[in-house]
């Protein structure tokens, strides 16, 4: 196990080892993403958001601009 020391400044240094294992250099972004309450897991974010192309495959069906703000304002209205 990798622990850390947060700084008077919140900072925290990462350990070589996690650094590594997650390919993480300078300049890289990291993100913290909450698992549960008072749990959070820590994500390199290194791929950029092109790299997401194609992740979930073709639509079943287009739908335009028209429809979905058409839908969204009868999901408003019931709402109400």
């Amino acid at each position: 196990m990798s622990t850390a020391t947060v700084s008077s400044k919140g900072q925290i240094t990462i350990p070589a080892t996690v650094r590594e294992s997650l390919h993480v250099g300078v300049g890289d972004r990291v993100e913290f993403v909450e698992i549960a309450p008072g749990r959070y897991e820590f994500v390199a974010a290194t791929r950029p958001v092109s790299a997401l192309r194609g992740m979930f495959g073709k639509p079943e069906r287009q739908v335009s601009i028209e429809d979905m703000n058409a839908a969204i304002e009868a999901r408003g209205a019931s709402a109400r």
